[in-house]
């Protein structure tokens, strides 16, 4: 992945998702698909932006935005995989020990785990964020990127970082 800080702040907002990356040529227009009627969470998009000037002043952070939904992980694992012409989501990879993991798949997670990595680098985001209410296992969904389209995670649940809430829906993450 391009940056460990944007890492550590996606782990928080959806718990990963981005630690390998594809390369393509530029497309001529890149697109984000939006899941019917979830909704866009604009502060939390721009927390991730942030988060990326933070570890690379000198560059415009790339394409990101966020949402969350009631569907569930699986619904909308589905959806952006069969519209990215994945035939399926695959089982939790995450302890498959090839080194090839399926361009759409499963995984587990902590909260707390996860949003404990990157607590150091709140502060600089202008966030006093309570980590000690980030709790829970999780289950999460990364697809792959297309030419076009952005790498897309999704999870639930997931752990606000600007309410310090572990909010029971689905959040999508996608970034290019």
């Amino acid at each position: 992945m391009k940056h460990a800080l944007i890492a550590a702040l996606l782990l928080v907002l959806i718990i990963g998702g981005c630690a390998r990356e594809q390369e393509y040529a530029e497309p001529d227009s890149f697109s984000f698909v939006v899941y019917p009627n979830a909704r866009y969470l604009g502060e939390l998009t721009e927390v991730t932006r942030q988060a990326h000037k933070l570890g690379k002043p000198n560059e415009e952070p790339p394409p990101v935005a966020i949402y969350d939904t009631d569907a569930s992980v699986e619904d909308v694992a589905s959806f952006y995989a069969k519209s990215y012409g994945y035939s399926t989501v695959a089982p939790d990879a995450t302890n498959n020990l090839s080194a090839t993991k399926p361009p759409a798949f499963f995984r587990t997670g902590e909260l707390a785990t996860d949003v404990g990595s990157i607590a150091a680098q709140l502060p600089q985001l202008g966030l006093s964020t309570d980590v000690s209410k980030a709790h829970g296992a999780y289950k999460a969904a990364d697809i792959e990127p297309r030419p076009n389209r952005p790498r897309v995670t999704v999870q639930r649940p997931y752990f606000n970082v600007k309410t310090s809430e572990v909010v029971d829906r689905t959040i999508i993450l996608m970034a290019r």
